[in-house]
């Protein structure tokens, strides 16, 4: 294996992480060829934990031995640690801290308000729903009427930040009530145009995957 012997890239990651996801999708964009290792995360191999002792947590990449964390750290590092490939952020300066800000606000709100709805029982209007709905508005103003977020850049950076949060969308309407579509339908667009490419249609799970996972996770904690 690459990743025993120190050589090459290596991604270690759940297939169910939308952070992991991105990182499938970098890696795919650049045509960066890669060893691929599938983590237990009930049961963690003893090279997540050595690699990432500090999270414990995927997705880690590995460059000729060395360590990489953080999906966002780890989509800017192939970009800069493989110039010879499809570049993932603008040349501009300002135009790459845009996407930058942009990636950072999906974190921060895109995934930090997901994880407040897992614990709502589905009430229409509570506030975890109506936040969402206009994370998801402020986002389709950002797209406007570009194709992709990236603008004359194409699919890039803040593309590959969100995409893999677009299957849990489905679930938004189907658990709270969000509908995407409704709510917010060039981005819903955006969805559809991004799930075209290859190298995001191959590494995403299936909405009804993810839908699954949310309900088992909503059953372990009692919530339904």
């Amino acid at each position: 294996m690459a990743a025993e012997k120190n050589v090459g890239l290596v991604l270690l990651n759940s297939s169910l992480s939308p952070f992991g996801q991105r990182c499938s999708i970098a890696l795919a964009e650049k045509g960066l060829p890669h060893e691929y290792v599938e983590e237990d995360l009930a049961a963690k191999s003893d090279l997540l934990l050595r690699s990432n002792p500090i999270y414990k947590q995927v997705p880690v990449v590995l460059h000729d031995g060395r360590t990489i964390i953080e999906s966002l750290i780890i989509v800017q590092y192939l970009d800069e640690a493989f110039p010879d490939t499809r570049p993932l952020l603008p040349a501009d300066p300002y135009e790459r801290a845009q996407a930058r800000f942009w990636a950072d606000y999906v974190d921060k709100k895109v995934y930090g308000c997901g994880s407040r709805l897992y614990m709502v029982k589905g009430e229409p209007q509570t506030p975890a729903n109506v936040e969402m709905a206009e994370i998801l508005k402020t986002l389709e103003r950002e797209l406007g009427g570009k194709e992709f977020f990236g603008g004359d850049h194409g699919f890039g950076f803040l593309d590959i930040a969100l995409v893999p949060f677009a299957t849990w969308f489905e679930s938004f309407d189907r658990f709270w009530g969000v509908g995407v579509a409704e709510v917010a339908p060039k981005l819903a667009a955006w969805v559809a145009r991004c799930m075209e490419r290859e190298s995001v249609s191959k590494n995403v799970c299936s909405p009804e995957k993810v839908y699954e996972f949310i309900g088992e996770m909503r059953k372990d904690l009692g919530i339904e």
